[in-house]
């Protein structure tokens, strides 16, 4: 028996500075079953919600990472085992910063985009605004998502602009939201009056909602004119130009048959005449 210890622990030298034993090598393995084991039951955590493409997604991401885990692992181990690899933790220091300088966004993409398939703020489908830019979510990769704006233009999104931008997620809550148009009246105009008719303006149009209703909120007194918002519901808000432009139409054809004014603005100019 003693023989056979002294097998496992005598050294063979693999270069000048780095020698390595048989029982170095078997608690490494076994360190690296007990790793993989723990990977494994994070990963099932981590993925036993997520929808079957998603995991997909995260599992190639995680073979990945899991490879660069065991390597960390395999020098943390000899380290403590007393062999020698500070030339080695010296290289591998020295070629991990130069990469991670060179690919900093590449991987911000990748963490982003595990994070996205993780706490699922973003899904194919919905419509989402970022930077002033909105479009519907057709595709989630790992290092960009795929969205189509409201002109058919195609919006390629790295995924960290996620964690560094304030993100609107208009169909978060639901399909439905709500729209509004705006518009402004002579001062002196019957307000209840006008009141009705933006909203006949909104209840005429097929894509306005029924529930809730309409409603007209009386916004400002403006410099030159009354000001009102007339508020709706729709269930494609994707595409919400379209009917805000067709009510617009339908309350300037109310208005002018109501004889309802909407005025532009207008000063007084006084002449001074210094003569007299």
């Amino acid at each position: 028996m003693k023989d056979f210890f002294k097998i496992l622990n005598e050294s063979y030298q693999i270069t000048d500075k780095v020698s390595i034993s048989i029982m170095d090598v078997i608690v490494l393995l076994l360190v690296l079953l007990g790793a993989s084991l723990i990977l494994k039951l994070i990963r099932r955590i981590i993925t036993r919600n997520l929808p079957n493409n998603d995991k997909k997604k995260f599992r190639a991401v995680f073979s990945y990472a899991r490879w660069v885990i065991y390597i960390i692992i395999m020098l943390v181990t000899f380290h403590t085992l007393g062999v020698n690899v500070t030339g080695i933790f010296a290289a591998s220091a020295a070629l991990l910063i130069g990469i991670g300088l060179a690919l900093q966004t590449f991987f911000q993409d990748i963490i982003s985009g595990v994070f996205i398939l993780v706490d699922q703020s973003v899904h194919v489908g919905d419509i989402i605004e970022l930077e002033g830019k909105v479009g519907r979510v057709e595709e989630i990769k790992l290092r960009t998502t795929r969205a189509v704006t409201v002109d058919n233009k195609v919006l390629i999104i790295p995924n960290h602009l996620y964690l560094t931008n304030s993100l609107y997620n208009w169909t978060q809550n639901g399909t439905t939201t709500r729209e509004s148009v705006s518009v402004g009246v002579a001062y002196g105009s019957d307000v209840q009056l006008v009141k009705r008719l933006l909203i006949q303006s909104a209840k005429s149009h097929s894509e306005v909602l029924n529930e809730p209703p309409p409603m007209v909120l009386f916004t400002d007194f403006g410099d030159s004119s009354l000001n009102f918002s007339v508020v709706f519901t729709l269930n494609d808000s994707f595409n919400a130009r379209i009917p805000s432009s067709e009510i617009r139409f339908e309350i300037d054809r109310l208005f002018r048959e109501n004889n309802v004014s909407i005025p532009f603005p207008q000063r007084d100019i006084h002449i001074i005449d210094k003569k007299k």
